[in-house]
């Protein structure tokens, strides 16, 4: 199987990106957007100077308590850069949303409880809240984390985004904000 048909199928419509803009990253940044990819796993990240953003982790259901996740996440944390990704709240009808959250918990990820992320889902005009979870080798201020989202949301989520989708995504201070502290997420799991 093709490796965005395997993310195509794991992901919800609102999270995924198209495929033509998924190759187009590749193509014509590939300085800094890169695919790892194995018969059991896709791995869609950016890399800069200062920091990794984590695009898309699949792990395959046949390959899931291997440790392969594990081996990915470790890769990353060798870089010796802050680790940022975006994640869904949990939500209880879908178990595997509780699983993520849990494994990024043991990965020593930390949640983001001052930025907010709320983005209009071009494919089904929802809005959609994402919670933004980040690793870092010295902890890391969650203001270094609020502007490297920033700079991964107008260099990759809004990439060329009205070509793909025929409309732009809202501007990046209308989608990340900076809030008051919430709970913490990842406390009681």
């Amino acid at each position: 199987m093709h490796w965005y048909e395997k993310l195509n199928q794991y992901f919800p419509i609102e999270e995924m990106k198209s495929k033509e803009h998924m190759e187009t990253l590749l193509k014509e940044r590939p300085e800094i957007y890169h695919k790892d990819e194995g018969p059991g796993h896709v791995l869609m990240y950016v890399e800069t100077d200062d920091f990794v953003f984590i695009d898309y982790l699949f792990v395959s259901k046949n390959t899931r308590g291997q440790g392969l996740g594990h081996k990915m996440i470790e890769k990353l944390k060798d870089k010796g850069k802050p680790i940022i990704l975006e994640v869904e709240p949990i939500n209880y009808e879908d178990t595997d949303s509780e699983k993520r959250l849990r494994f990024y918990k043991r990965e020593g990820f930390e949640h983001a409880r001052t930025i907010g992320y709320r983005r209009r889902s071009l494919a089904t005009k929802e809005i959609n809240e994402m919670e933004i979870l980040f690793w870092a080798p010295d902890h890391a201020p969650e203001e270094l984390v609020y502007e490297a989202m920033k700079k991964t949301y107008n260099l990759i989520h809004t990439y060329k985004d009205e070509k793909f989708y025929g409309e732009s995504y809202q501007p990046v201070d209308e989608v990340l904000t900076l809030e008051e502290k919430r709970d913490d997420l990842l406390q009681d799991l």
